[in-house]
């Protein structure tokens, strides 16, 4: 079993060869590791090339800015594994949590798995969020994001989605920058495929630390979820 890893990456010096590290600490699977620069104006880049990489790797150098969906749909053309994960840049997410991930797939026959930081009792406020804002906000877009897809999620919007490669490869990916969460789970919805969740360790970043979602991205998801689930 082969594990191929998208990992966007804009202004990410600080932490992408921890990330990086850690990734390549994973050794109970064969690794594509797929590195996506989005034009970053630091010096990521430049580290991402130096790093010693232990497994197969690629990297892919965008000349502007296009945004998370991007990354994924440069990197969706060359992907050789048997599952696709997405994988963030920073530390908010902790790749020791990839077994997890994985097992629902290798033992009980799912498809797609997300990793859910808020799925046990009570982890809303346990799970690193920098704001009960984002707490609140977060719960309210996997709540309407349920009731129009006819989900039972937790945590819609989590970076962890973990696919088959045939599923990933089926999904005719459009959107260019955060709304690639709620365009893929919409479209998951559309085919009836159920979604796996399982518990992940969370560690919330602010802005000042990099954090690069804002208000105005939680607007285009409802947009998303509405206009893929063809409501409108």
């Amino acid at each position: 079993m082969k594990l191929s890893i998208i990992i966007p990456v804009y202004n990410e010096s600080r932490t992408v060869l921890q990330i990086l590290d850690k990734i390549e600490a994973q050794t109970n699977f064969n690794k594509q590791i797929i590195i996506v620069d989005d034009c970053s104006t630091d010096n990521s880049l430049e580290k991402i090339k130096s790093y010693s990489f232990k497994s197969e790797f690629l990297i892919i150098s965008h000349k502007k800015n296009c945004g998370k969906g991007a990354c994924i749909k440069s990197a969706k053309t060359k992907v050789n594994g048997d599952l696709v994960l997405i994988q963030d840049a920073d530390l908010e997410y902790d790749p020791n949590d990839y077994k997890n991930l994985i097992y629902p797939i290798l033992n009980n026959n799912f498809s797609v798995v997300y990793g859910s930081r808020v799925l046990e009792k009570n982890r809303y406020f346990k799970s690193n969020f920098t704001s009960k804002l984002r707490v609140f906000l977060n719960h309210m877009l996997t709540i309407f994001s349920n009731i129009v897809n006819n989900q039972n999620l937790t945590d819609a919007h989590t970076c962890y989605k973990l696919f088959k490669t045939e599923i990933f490869n089926n999904l005719n990916l459009i959107e260019n920058g955060f709304s690639f969460c709620p365009e893929v789970t919409t479209k998951i919805g559309n085919k009836s495929i159920q979604i796996k969740e399982v518990p992940i360790n969370y560690y919330g970043r602010d802005y000042k630390d990099g954090k690069k979602i804002k208000f105005i991205d939680g607007i285009k998801a409802i947009i998303a979820i509405i206009k893929y689930k063809n409501i409108l």
